[in-house]
């Protein structure tokens, strides 16, 4: 004779007893600060946390069990959501320099993240028992379908670059989203001025894109992107060919370049040896064809950089964003 099914509430209600240990032992745990990615995400781990105590306070309350099954378990699907991590699999695993890496990702069928412009992913390692979360921003297109890609740098320290380094092609990555964004519509501005530092440039890449795809946005682009050298410049390819629409310019700053006759004559004429500082930037902001916006995504040190220096040439706080 086949066994009948238990309803899940039910099972609910009779694993959990009235001792104290057994709603201890089920209750939430607050989420350890390595655990928060900074990015300010809505819903935080500890918004999420919240709710999740909240819920299991009225459970306890009303010795009720099968409210606790209201909570969303972790998914293996492809529906990417801000509350739970979503398990995705490495197909690609490219070096681009000695520390810095493009990770390719599955999507089934034909689905897409569904994300919007400038829109960041939170991703969840786990280093020594230790769970640490970290946000990065697809680089690829937002109508992208069946695949996406992010692009790390690993830092020798760093306890998510020691769980980063173990990826291979094949392994499940679990991430949830999307928070952030940079709300934008064809040719709402009349030029997007772009300062990144380093792996900074990935919530260019996206917007960039969609400019350049669409044939009704008129929106120039001057993008400014700050490397070490010129080996270290990410992406060379996409950025040379997205240079040669007639409404987009790249220029590169690197600082610990000796000479630009070390660089092909294709990079020499629009490459700055030094530092990026308020001169250069002037300079960029009088030789923009139109009125620009601008949007800064860097370390902390180099955004609050790039804001003094906005500043300084007159530009006010609501014509830049940060990501």
């Amino acid at each position: 004779m086949a066994a009948t099914p238990i309803d899940p509430s039910q099972q609910a209600c009779q694993v959990m007893g009235d001792s104290e240990d057994d709603w201890l032992a089920v209750k939430p745990k607050e989420p350890l600060p390595s655990q928060c990615c900074g990015s300010g995400c809505k819903p935080c781990i500890y918004d999420i946390y919240q709710k999740e105590l909240e819920q299991w306070e009225e459970a306890k309350t009303k010795k009720d069990g099968s409210l606790l099954t209201r909570k969303q378990q972790q998914s293996s699907n492809s529906e990417l959501t801000p509350e739970t991590f979503t398990a995705f699999i490495i197909s690609s695993v490219d070096q681009l320099t000695e520390d810095t890496y493009q990770y390719k990702f599955e999507l089934p069928g034909s689905s897409s993240l569904g994300l919007s412009l400038g829109q960041h992913i939170v991703l969840r390692g786990l280093v020594n028992g230790l769970e640490v979360q970290r946000a990065y921003t697809p680089i690829t297109p937002v109508n992208t379908e069946g695949y996406f890609e992010v692009l790390i740098k690993c830092y020798e320290d760093g306890l998510m670059s020691q769980y980063i380094k173990s990826w291979k092609e094949g392994d499940s990555v679990f991430w949830r989203g999307p928070f952030g964004g940079f709300p934008y519509t064809a040719n709402q501005y009349g030029e997007l001025l772009m300062l990144a530092s380093g792996t900074g440039l990935a919530p260019m890449l996206p917007i960039l894109q969609h400019v350049t795809e669409n044939e009704d946005d008129e929106t120039f682009v001057t993008l400014v992107g700050c490397f070490k050298n010129f080996e270290n410049i990410y992406m060379k390819s996409l950025l040379q060919e997205q240079s040669r629409f007639w409404n987009v310019r790249a220029f590169y700053v690197l600082s610990q370049e000796c000479s630009l006759e070390n660089l092909p004559w294709s990079f020499q004429e629009n490459t700055h040896i030094g530092r990026i500082n308020e001169n250069l930037i002037k300079g960029m902001v009088n030789t923009c064809r139109r009125q620009p916006f601008v949007l800064i995504c860097g370390s902390v040190t180099f955004s609050e950089d790039m804001k003094r220096c906005l500043k300084a040439v007159g530009l006010k706080e609501d014509l830049y964003f940060i990501f």
